[in-house]
């Protein structure tokens, strides 16, 4: 079983986060520090932190997509017969490790198991509650309850996980492939979720499991990168996954609000996201 953390510029959350997971005590756990070439240093100052981590220096940004397999190469290398993912501004509550690997060692096809995610500054908001692909949108959708997140009593099958906290099976990974590297950022657990469901793994939900994560403030419009990335990476996937007719159907939703977003971005002189919009249109 070995955990694949990967740092962009924050040691402070990343030591964090490191420890919590260390807290779980988890026998047998074996961790995969994987630096993404952090100008500030900070990936040297975790690694001595925690000398008896694995240190992975990707020596420059691959995104989440490249810097995570890297670490699941590792990982895989090593014998793992569990990976999981963890962003680093993620906290793991007491438990959650043992009740992810029990509900993937209950069942040989389970593919991935992803917990239930709450925002760090309000642990009682369910930002991730379970999750299921939308083909209009070419998205992942998260089940939450508007925050107040409805929480089934048991372990449940879902169509999609989060890649900000998710335990993927290693058999599973080795068959389908790891994150789509071409994506950099963003829609890549989508993408992946899909390869797995058609391969005919399971993807499941423990609700008992809780991952804290640090998330921006409620209401806050998303960064210019957020936006080029997620919509660009959205066609992508439409492009490679989905039939004529929900390409058509995805079409039709995604350009008349794209230029909607557009419009509103022109009018209030907010043009790096304007910017942004037209660039996750137009870019291959």
């Amino acid at each position: 079983m070995t955990a694949v953390v990967l740092n962009w510029c924050d040691a402070e959350s990343t030591t964090a986060c490191l420890a919590a997971l260390e807290g779980q005590g988890y026998p047998g756990l074996s961790i995969v520090l994987v630096d993404n070439g952090s100008p500030d240093g900070s990936g040297d100052l975790i690694r001595e932190r925690f000398p008896h981590v694995e240190f992975v220096q990707t020596g420059a940004n691959l995104g989440y997509s490249g810097g995570n397999n890297r670490g699941i190469e590792a990982a895989l290398k090593n014998g793992a017969d569990y990976l999981l993912i963890l962003n680093p501004d993620t906290f793991m509550e007491p438990g959650a490790l043992h009740l992810l690997i029990q509900v993937a060692s209950a069942d040989d096809r389970v593919g991935a198991v992803a917990p239930t995610v709450v925002r760090m500054d309000d642990p009682e908001h369910v930002w991730y509650g379970g999750g299921e692909f939308d083909s209009m949108r070419a998205l992942g959708i998260h089940w939450n309850g508007n925050g107040r997140g409805a929480r089934p009593a048991g372990p449940h099958e879902v169509s999609f996980f989060t890649g900000s906290a998710v335990l993927l099976s290693a058999r599973a990974v080795r068959e389908v492939g790891a994150f789509a590297e071409d994506y950099f950022l963003y829609v890549e657990d989508a993408e992946l979720s899909i390869r797995m469901n058609r391969a005919g793994w399971r993807i499941v939900h423990q609700p008992g499991a809780r991952v804290r994560h640090r998330l921006p403030p409620l209401g806050e419009e998303p960064a210019p990168y957020q936006i080029r990335f997620r919509d660009r990476n959205r066609r992508r996937l439409a492009r490679t996954h989905l039939t004529p007719v929900r390409r058509f159907t995805f079409r039709a939703w995604f350009y008349p609000t794209r230029a909607a977003h557009l419009a509103r971005y022109l009018l209030m002189g907010d043009f790096s996201r304007a910017g942004a919009i037209v660039r996750g249109m137009t870019e291959p």
